[in-house]
C-alpha cells in the first residue's frame, strides 16, 4: 500500500473531518448488523446461504482487521490487545464453519471500544443531546448488554451440540440472564469443568456490571463541567461552586424545570 492510499486508511479511522465519522459510525452498523444476524441463524439450520453471508462477513471483519494493522504504530502490542484477539476469533468463526458460529458474538467487544474511543465519544455527545445527558447510564447499559452478549455467545459456543439444554441462542441467554441475576432456576445447567467456570465468571463480573448500573441510575443527576481549578467533571445541576476547590464553575443551564 502507498503512502497516500495508507495516509487516507489512517484518516478514516483516526482522523476528525465528517467523513471520518460516518465511516466509524458505518461500523457500528456493522457489528450491530452482525450480531442480529448470529441471532436469527442460531435458530435455524445452516445452508449455503448463511455460509455464504458468514464468508462475507468474514471477509469484512478480515479487511477491518488488516487496516487497523496496516496503520498502527506498535503492531506487537496490537495484536495482543483482547479486542484483537476477539478479532481474530471472530474471523475464524466466519471463515471456518468448524469454528462455530456462536463465537461471533465475541465481535460485540468492538462495539464497546468504539463507544470508549475519545473520538467518538466526542462526537457522540456533539452529535445527540440525549447521549451528552446520559453518557454514564448508556456506558453502564452498554458495559453490560455487551458482557450478557459476550458470556452467551461463549455459552452457545462451549454447550450447544454438547449439552441437550442448550439448543439455540435463547436458551444460552435464558442462562446468562438467570446465572447473572443469581436466580438459578436450575432447569439449565452448564456441562463440565469449563461450563462450571463459565457460570461462576457470569455471576461475579455481571453483577458487578448490574451493580454499577444501579448506582448511575439511582445517583443524584449530575451534569458534565470540567472545573478549571481541579478538574472534576461531575456537578450537581445547579452547582454554582466546585464541591471539591470551591472554585466558581459556569454550568449552562436552561432554567428551572
Amino acid at each position: 500500500m502507498t503512502g497516500g492510499a495508507l495516509g487516507k486508511v489512517k484518516e478514516l479511522y483516526e482522523g476528525h473531518s465528517d467523513r471520518a465519522h460516518r465511516f466509524r459510525y458505518g461500523l457500528l452498523a456493522f457489528d450491530v448488523v452482525t450480531i442480529l444476524f448470529v441471532i436469527a441463524t442460531s435458530f435455524t439450520s445452516h445452508g449455503p446461504i448463511v455460509e455464504i453471508v458468514d464468508m462475507i462477513f468474514g471477509v469484512c471483519i478480515l479487511a477491518d482487521f488488516a487496516a487497523r494493522l496496516l496503520i498502527e504504530r506498535n503492531r506487537l502490542r496490537f495484536l495482543i490487545r483482547p479486542v484483537t484477539l476477539a478479532d481474530m476469533v471472530s474471523i475464524v468463526s466466519f471463515l471456518a464453519p468448524l469454528a462455530g458460529e456462536g463465537l461471533g458474538f465475541l465481535r460485540v467487544v468492538r462495539t464497546l471500544r468504539f463507544l470508549r474511543t475519545y473520538h467518538l465519544m466526542a462526537r457522540l455527545r456533539q452529535d445527540i443531546p440525549f447521549f451528552r445527558r446520559y453518557q454514564d447510564e448508556f456506558v453502564a447499559a452498554l458495559n453490560l448488554l455487551v458482557f450478557v452478549f459476550v458470556m452467551t455467545g461463549l455459552v452457545y459456543a462451549t454447550q450447544h451440540g454438547r449439552n441437550p439444554d442448550i439448543g439455540n441462542y435463547a436458551d444460552s441467554l435464558y442462562f446468562t440472564v438467570t446465572a447473572l441475576t443469581t436466580t438459578g432456576f436450575g432447569d439449565i445447567t452448564l456441562q463440565g469443568s469449563l461450563g462450571r467456570l463459565i457460570s461462576v465468571v457470569v455471576m461475579i463480573f455481571g453483577v458487578t456490571l448490574f451493580l454499577r448500573l444501579a448506582q448511575v441510575l439511582f445517583r443524584p443527576t449530575k451534569v458534565r463541567e470540567t472545573c478549571r481549578s481541579c478538574g472534576l467533571s461531575l456537578h450537581d445541576r445547579d452547582a454554582v461552586h466546585c464541591k471539591h476547590c470551591g472554585a466558581l464553575i459556569h454550568i449552562e443551564t436552561e432554567g428551572l424545570e
